[in-house]
């Protein structure tokens, strides 16, 4: 099975407790634990920064990354967290439409045709450095929610992120190790349903 991790530095395994900005091993973030499953082939497609694709030119850089890799069995999409960072007004309404659209055009791409898109909202943001808005705990905490529907609405699956005390970091925004190894037991085991 093949299975391909689309998302932020959750994904890319960012580690912010590196002095430059590291990232976690392989043995560490969540794609890379994936990556070891006997009968797995995994691709790590996680980008710093990342936001929903929804301008021309990012749905056609997304749909590039998303096909070049030939065929996949399961798109694993966890994206949504620096829409709320970067965006002042948005609310986790803005975010799923955002997704939404995103999604929909996915369903269009021939490429992808018989993929399993599976949605994961990012775990809700915790109190820390980088969240001392507190409208980012809230909708953060809302678009779990949010995705779940959606994802009953557009015909993707839905997998829950793990959350509570130890799964983010002091900036309240990235996973901790027990944070990638939670959110790795989740997915292998909806990977083996």
């Amino acid at each position: 099975m093949k299975i391909l991790c689309f998302g932020d530095s959750n994904t890319y395994g960012w580690d912010p407790r590196s002095y430059l900005g590291g990232r976690y091993d392989e043995h560490t973030r969540w794609p890379g634990l994936l990556a070891a499953e006997a009968g797995l082939e995994v691709v790590e497609c996680g980008e710093n920064g990342r936001c929903i694709p929804h301008r021309e030119y990012q749905l056609r850089n997304a749909a590039r990354e998303l096909t070049r890799h030939g065929e996949v069995d399961i798109i694993i999409i966890m994206l949504g967290g620096n829409d709320l960072l970067t965006e002042p007004d948005f609310c986790a309404e803005d975010v799923a439409e955002r997704m939404e659209d995103f999604l929909l055009y996915l369903r269009t791409l021939p490429e992808l045709v018989g993929t399993r898109l599976t949605l994961v909202a990012p775990p809700p943001m915790a109190p820390g450095e980088w969240t001392a808005e507190p409208r980012l705990l809230s909708e953060s905490a809302r678009l779990p929610g949010q995705y779940r529907e959606l994802a009953g609405r557009v015909g993707a699956d839905w997998l829950e992120a793990p959350e509570g005390p130890g799964v983010l970091d002091y900036d309240g925004v990235h996973l901790t190790a027990r944070g990638h190894r939670e959110l790795y037991e989740a997915v292998r085991k909806y990977a083996a349903e």
